[in-house]
């Protein structure tokens, strides 16, 4: 058997871990330029862009240690059972890459997940060598992301996070039931014991010792994890109420949603339930209004009889159009859960209305350039100089946001 390069490797490890969803660039068109005509790469060489803690977008090289896995999770491409191309990284293979791509300036951090080989202790200990040798051996300063393995040794996770800025730990379907139907090698019970750890070893580096010294940082980006969508039969409000629990019980920083496309062989087995993309992005556009603007789950999914979001608006706009009663909203007088309702007012935007209104009452320019997206306000609102009169309850407001049906091809 052929020895594969190392740019080979990399081919096939940086492509594998696109289906680990924890980048902004994830979903976006895939430009690249490897062929020497252009700028701007996204995609090519496992390199993609994520958020730092404290908000700075960041360049990360973004693979997996190895896509062999003795796993055989239905949904996913690297399952035992597919007919894929494998490779692997060894930890000092894993440890070069980075270091020479950080020396030329390409990345800002790694990126590391992996298949399970031999055994979940035998990989971890793999990741955590690799995240040690650039942390204690190289003095490497750059952002780490560790998909950690739920069933190996917590001594070995608790090591990662050491290490790490940040931890992963996959809850993988938003159902107990849908786990043990697509994955039922993986145990949800496993799963959420390793991220309770997880959390509990991050709360304690919070407690001096009675010397009056902290314990090491452990894991200061915090963790996050990774949901499936559309690979079972769960509906959006299903999925949303997971995520709810998962952000209070293990105060996660995110939880990304991975939208299921169909992969080889995989649909015979599941149904694809919905536009993979568009879908993930509305349930991210969810996600966001239940974190920062007040909503709840029932809400937001309460438009549909299915439970589902609607595709072609978002769900803030679908929420105003179908609670109309409460618009339009006077600008110069409503309390700030009400302004953070209404469609195209972000959470800066509401923070400058209250400010500025303090000193001077509003006008329609003002809030443009506020940042308003008056596209969407205009309907739902009252400012000085603007009533939106009869336009709020038009029967067809709605059409006017819906995207135009298109002529599909026949070929």
């Amino acid at each position: 058997m052929s020895t594969k390069s190392l740019d080979h490797k990399l081919a096939i490890l940086s492509d594998a871990a696109k289906y680990d969803a924890s980048c902004a660039s994830s979903g976006g068109q895939k430009r690249d330029s490897r062929d020497g005509k252009g700028l701007g790469s996204v995609t090519g060489a496992g390199i993609c862009h994520a958020y730092a803690p404290d908000g700075r977008c960041i360049s990360l090289l973004k693979i997996l240690m190895t896509n062999f896995c003795i796993y055989d999770c239905a949904y996913c491409i690297n399952r035992v059972s597919s007919n894929v191309e494998r490779a692997r990284f060894s930890p000092e293979e894993v440890v070069h890459l980075t270091l020479e791509f950080y020396r030329r300036n390409y990345i800002e951090g790694l990126f590391l997940s992996s298949g399970i080989i031999r055994s979940p202790d035998d990989t971890m200990i793999d990741m955590v060598r690799i995240a040690r040798s650039l942390r204690q051996e190289h003095h490497f300063r750059g952002y780490i992301h560790l998909k950690t393995i739920p069933d190996a040794d917590p001594k070995l996770i608790e090591e990662a996070g050491l290490y790490a800025d940040r931890l992963s730990i996959n809850v993988e379907l938003p159902t107990d039931r849908a786990v043990k139907d697509y994955a039922p090698e993986k145990s949800p019970d496993q799963i959420r014991r390793a991220m309770a750890d997880v959390r509990v070893l991050k709360e304690a580096q919070k407690d001096k010792s009675h010397t009056g010294k902290r314990p090491p940082k452990f894991a200061p980006a915090g963790q996050s994890t990774q949901m499936i969508v559309g690979a079972d039969g769960a509906n959006d409000a299903t999925i949303l109420q997971s995520s709810t629990r998962l952000y209070s019980s293990y105060k996660l920083k995110r939880v990304y949603y991975s939208a299921f496309s169909p992969i080889p062989d995989a649909s015979k087995v599941l149904p694809l339930v919905k536009p993979p993309l568009i879908r993930e992005h509305r349930l991210y556009q969810a996600d966001w209004l239940m974190r920062f603007y007040g909503f709840e789950v029932d809400e937001i999914t309460a438009n549909r009889n299915d439970g589902n979001l609607d595709l072609e608006i978002d769900p803030k706009l679908a929420w105003a159009l179908a609670n109309r009663t409460i618009f339009p909203v006077n600008v110069n007088t409503a309390v700030r859960e009400v302004l953070l309702r209404v469609p195209g007012f972000g959470t800066k935007t509401v923070n400058r209305i209250l400010t500025t209104r303090r000193h001077r009452t509003l006008r329609y320019d003002d809030l443009r350039r506020m940042g308003a997206n008056l596209k969407n306000a205009k309907p739902f609102i009252h400012a000085l100089d603007w009533s939106p009169r009869a336009l709020t309850d038009t029967v067809d407001l709605r059409a006017r946001f819906a995207p135009p049906p298109e002529q599909l091809s026949l070929f």
